[in-house]
């Protein structure tokens, strides 16, 4: 089954006619209406016996979806229907063919991937948290040493309410950042070392998350930011904190903890499309590392 959110990139599934494309291909097409519950539906589907579950919308909608069909074992597959699609460009779907995508179903190759996870939530993307505005924006934020990290939070950072909690991480190296204005959770870390292709993963079957804090100005403790990879990470937070979910503004209580879901998604990508990240085809020793690292 799929299931299409028609609003979603200004119209692009109606406009490509998906509903008409999936019957073709005898896959069952669900047309989301206003008031409709996405979750609901998909477990109504699941009940119904569905053998692969697909979604064409934003990020937000894909991780509704995908992650149905983790608890239930089933294939998922993405159809890039949204405005930006990280996750579609991460997977190796090509972007700017929504038809092509729903080969998925009937010609596809299947895979496992990652599923990242944050107080038994889980995420494609990412989860961001913090203030993000004004505070990165300040003349103190234009230092060469953060300025990928600065362009990677710009590129796939969702949208959240400004949170007045205040955040306390310890990094990898057991320092205290005690007035993050940026935290950066994601599914496989990203590619910051690369300019070109900064704000996308290499992999998304790492096993590990990545972990990006962007330090509030005037005073940084630590040198403005810190990068690293960790298969499991907590932060301290007093109060309920705003967040964004894969672009899904959402509050979370505490304590919040995040891990990593090995291999726990089945995907299914059309045999026409690359399969794999921009920045997973370059050469191995062109590729980031994945260690934790001082920007």
């Amino acid at each position: 089954m799929l299931f299409i959110n028609p609003a979603s990139g200004g119209g692009k599934a109606s406009r490509a006619d998906l509903a008409g494309q999936a019957r073709k291909r005898g896959v069952e097409p669900v047309v989301l209406e206003p008031g409709n519950d996405l979750a609901t539906l998909v477990r109504e589907a699941v009940a119904d016996g569905a053998g692969a579950l697909g979604m064409a919308g934003g990020d937000g909608s894909l991780a509704t979806v995908a992650a149905a069909a983790s608890t239930h074992g089933l294939p998922f597959v993405c159809v890039p229907a949204g405005t930006r699609n990280h996750f579609a460009r991460d997977l190796g779907v090509a972007r700017h063919d929504l038809v092509g995508a729903l080969d998925a179903f009937t010609d596809g190759l299947e895979r496992s991937i990652d599923l990242g996870d944050v107080n038994g939530r889980p995420f494609l993307n990412n989860v961001s948290l913090g203030i993000y505005g004004d505070a990165v924006k300040r003349a103190s934020y234009r230092d060469a040493k953060v300025r990928t990290l600065l362009q990677t939070a710009e590129e796939v950072i969702g949208p959240s309410a400004p949170s007045s909690a205040t955040l306390h991480v310890v990094d990898d190296l057991g320092r205290d950042h005690t007035h993050p204005a940026v935290v950066l959770v994601s599914n496989n870390p990203y590619a910051l070392d690369l300019p070109p292709l900064v704000g996308t993963r290499p992999a998304l079957d790492g096993g590990r998350l990545g972990i990006v804090i962007l330090d509030a100005p005037p005073d940084p403790p630590h040198g403005l930011g810190r990068a690293w990879t960790a298969p499991s990470f907590e932060l301290t937070v007093g109060d309920p904190v705003a967040a964004g979910l894969d672009g899904e503004a959402i509050t979370l209580e505490p304590p919040l903890r995040f891990e990593i879901r090995p291999t726990a998604l089945r995907v299914r990508i059309s045999s026409r499309h690359p399969g794999v990240s921009p920045s997973g085809r370059l050469p191995p020793r062109s590729r980031p590392r994945r260690s934790g690292r001082e920007p």
